[in-house]
């Protein structure tokens, strides 16, 4: 009788075991979460096409508080295709951390938008694409139009796949904003 009841833990050790190490298999775990990236100084590059003339405005948080170092107001000229970059840095890291690498080596994720308020302010015309080609939106071309005073949005959405499925379609839909900023926008 003692050696069936051994034979017996035996076997429910031998099957639980089983179930233990099957249960615990790599891969199988949900991936963590890909979190949105920390960018402290956002700086935007204008570059009158065919010139070296270049305007910048910048954003900075640097203490991550709610009002941010430094908001410059971006003035452009009426009628004039600039060629636009952005920077964006994490400077809450020593040394600072430049996180337009990291969006350029994960295009797939990532998905800039500019909307100028009112629209007659100010085109956006996509210089760089993904893999999918996707729109991106590191460079690209800011057609000014008509002479006046708004708002520049400038958001970065952050796409990344959701349980392993690609969510990056090319709109602004998927996905949560690292970026969203409204820069004074005035054309003359």
């Amino acid at each position: 009788m003692r050696t069936q009841n051994k034979l017996h833990l035996s076997w429910v050790l031998g099957i639980s075991l089983l179930f233990l190490f099957n249960g615990c298999k790599k891969g199988t775990d949900p991936l963590p979460a890909d979190e949105n990236e920390l960018i402290t100084t956002v700086t935007l590059r204008f570059t009158p096409v065919g010139t070296t003339n270049t305007q910048t405005a910048t954003y900075q948080n640097k203490s991550g508080g709610a009002t941010p170092t430094k908001f410059d107001a971006i003035t452009l000229t009426a009628n004039t295709s600039y060629s636009l970059t952005v920077d964006l840095l994490d400077e809450s890291k020593t040394p600072t951390v430049s996180v337009t690498n990291e969006i350029s080596t994960q295009k797939e994720e990532h998905l800039f938008l500019y909307a100028a308020d009112p629209t007659a302010l100010l085109t956006y015309t996509y210089g760089d694409k993904d893999s999918r080609n996707l729109p991106v939106g590191l460079i690209g071309t800011a057609r000014t139009g008509v002479a006046g005073t708004g708002k520049l949005n400038v958001r970065l959405r952050h796409q990344p796949p959701v349980n392993g499925t690609i969510v990056k379609d090319g709109t602004a839909a998927p996905g949560s904003d690292d970026v969203n900023l409204s820069f004074t926008l005035t054309v003359k």
